[in-house]
């Protein structure tokens, strides 16, 4: 048996339920096996959601929990979560030590690239066409001969702009070069095992949900981009087609998921704005313009308690006395204060004063196990139809661009799968599962056993034994000064960075 996963990066399952009429590869699909919705990890981002699905572990378990991590204890100390922070054994480690032959593709956490049985292009952190993205090195010069002399393209340059209609065209090229090149590396190797995952789905949805969402606060009726994720969800469908006519569905397992959903972006809440206004956070000066990053306030340390790290959730940080280099908050105060500010996160009102129905989670109380340097809380807002905003200044608490760029739709808890085995019959209706189920159940499938480590349960099918397995190392950060500057870059441009 082989096993084929097409990720699509926040792909909607409400979305391919209303079109599901002109998506016939999604509705062919489900008519064969199982399909529903899937629940992703906490927090549910692309860092590192797809490292969860393809190891089994949650993000305690990876000690990664979001684009940026940190590194030690001082105010500075952040590291970005690329492939080297992922040390547990992933699908393809696993099937290749077993001789399985393995053909990766743009799944992230898979930059820089490690060694593996078989072929990989890297992920769409890849800092520019000239790094080393490709394993065996010799199939750079192959995907660009299959690309017609075209570079490959990793993910669309600042998506988050205002120049609709050239992301547009970079998201349908990107697709195509990145579809071209997997049934190129299908038809090349007939591997037992591929992954890609493609990043459109996403980038679409952030530059153009507000043209489809009547409910969205900047919908636009009638206007020429209203069409524009259909048309997408369309086409993919289509290249989805394509790349199944290289596969033999007799003896292989299909599995289309989404690490996470999709839905509207109503506004920012200016976090770190509202823990210096609410005496936590305390700066020695005014910050110099709205969005004013925090690196580059003059805060002053030993009088204050808490700050934070914006982005598609907060991660709130606790001024702890013996911990940071400043820290002001006892140990003994420290669960006492945690809670007080959970509670006080949890009074932010929207933009009309209604209920905003945030919700912080202690990462001791989420995960078995908490590895690195966690959040002291997470902390998201309005049931991610809101954004954390990092950034200082602001005039007042909302804020309806990101602070990073036009931004249209957040992320969503619930992403999408579709399951085919051969020869295990479809069900009769939509499934939940969650995002840990996915490798247990793949690898059971298969017929190789799961490893202790792997948290989830076995879906659609019976378990095939379970073996221990050495628990995954600690994460680390081994890039010079210069790659760490040009991944910041790279982050910055993507709007990331937030």
């Amino acid at each position: 048996m082989k096993l084929c996963i097409i990720g699509l990066d926040c792909l909607e399952p409400t979305l391919v339920e209303r079109w599901l009429v002109e998506l016939p590869t999604f509705a062919r699909l489900r008519a064969l096996g199982a399909w529903g919705r899937m629940r992703s990890c906490t927090p549910p981002i692309t860092v590192p959601a797809w490292s969860c699905m393809m190891s089994g572990l949650d993000p305690g378990s990876l000690g990664i929990y979001g684009f940026r991590n940190r590194t030690g204890y001082g105010y500075d100390a952040l590291g970005f979560a690329t492939g080297d922070w992922v040390k547990a054994e992933r699908l393809w480690d696993i099937l290749g030590a077993r001789g399985k032959t393995c053909a990766v593709l743009g799944v992230p956490g898979t930059y820089p690239l490690r060694p593996v049985n078989g072929t990989m292009i890297a992920d769409f952190m890849t800092p520019s066409i000239e790094s080393a993205w490709a394993h065996p090195p010799e199939l750079k010069d192959e995907v660009r001969a299959w690309l017609g002399g075209e570079d490959y393209l990793f993910d669309v340059s600042d998506f988050r702009s205002a120049d609709k209609a050239r992301i547009l065209a970079d998201i349908h090229e990107m697709t195509r070069r990145r579809f071209t090149v997997a049934r190129e590396l299908m038809k090349r190797g007939q591997p037992d095992f591929f992954a890609m995952v493609e990043m459109g789905s996403d980038r679409i949805h952030h530059g153009f949900w507000h043209y489809m969402d009547a409910q969205h606060r900047k919908h636009e009726p009638g206007h020429a981009l209203g069409p524009a994720i259909h048309d997408y969800y369309v086409a993919l469908d289509r290249e989805i087609a394509r790349l199944l006519e290289c596969i033999d569905l007799r003896e292989t397992i299909v599995m289309l998921v989404s690490d996470h959903g999709g839905q509207r972006l109503d506004g920012g809440i200016c976090v770190n704005d509202w823990l210096r206004r609410e005496g936590l956070l305390v700066l020695k000066s005014d910050p110099a313009a709205p969005g004013t990053p925090l690196t580059k306030c003059d805060i002053d340390w030993p009088r204050t308690t808490a700050w934070a790290e914006g982005g598609y959730y907060a991660r709130i940080f606790l001024n702890v006395r013996g911990r940071e280099p400043e820290g002001i908050v006892e140990p003994a105060a420290f669960e006492r204060t945690r809670g007080e500010i959970e509670h006080r996160l949890g009074r932010i009102p929207d933009d009309r004063g209604g209920v905003l129905a945030t919700v912080s989670h202690r990462p001791q109380q989420l995960y078995p196990r908490v590895e690195g340097i966690a959040p002291d809380l997470i902390t998201i807002f309005g049931g991610l139809h809101w954004r954390a905003v990092g950034t200082l200044g602001w005039p007042g608490l909302h804020i309806f661009e990101n602070d990073t760029g036009p931004d249209e739709a957040n992320h969503a808890q619930y992403g999408f799968f579709q399951l085919v085995v051969p020869g295990v019959p479809a069900t009769p209706g939509p499934q939940d599962i969650d995002i840990l189920d996915i490798a247990p159940t793949l690898l059971s499938h298969l017929g190789v056993a799961v490893p202790a480590r792997m948290r989830g349960r076995v879906t659609f099918g019976e378990a095939a034994p379970v073996v221990a397995t050495a628990s995954p190392g600690e994460p680390g950060q081994t890039y010079t000064k210069q790659e760490n500057a040009e991944i910041e870059k790279r982050l910055e441009a993507l709007g990331y960075l937030g």
